[in-house]
């Protein structure tokens, strides 16, 4: 996008009640907008940017590695009960090679949960 054409995107922002905010876009070091919505705004990349703090990381990342966890050891249930009705051979490789790799994801999820900096 040409400058002109930037400034323009900006000057149409502010006019349709966006404030500019103190913040730069992480991919292109522009100003960012705050919209009426409450969302951020670049307007030269023309995209949504969302912030997030190191403390709601740290706060969230228990809690979405939990989940995680959860869901793996519910689909390598699921693939315990569909291994054990399948005769075809062909599939039970392919289902052997899902869950090894489900199991892979499961020992590295859970050291990460070990991992504490």
């Amino acid at each position: 996008m040409s400058e002109g054409g930037e400034l323009r995107s900006m000057a149409d922002l502010l006019r349709s009640g966006a404030t500019l905010t103190s913040l730069s876009c992480p991919v292109c070091a522009s100003p960012l907008f705050k919209l009426k919505s409450g969302e951020l705004w670049c307007a030269k990349c023309k995209k949504r940017v969302v912030v997030v703090k190191e403390e709601e990381t740290e706060a969230v990342s228990p809690v979405l590695l939990g989940s995680l966890e959860s869901t793996l050891l519910a689909k390598i249930r699921e693939l315990d009960g569909m291994m054990r009705d399948e005769e075809d051979i062909d599939q039970l490789l392919r289902l052997g090679a899902v869950l090894s790799n489900m199991l892979e994801n499961l020992e590295r999820l859970r050291r990460i949960m070990r991992y504490k900096p």
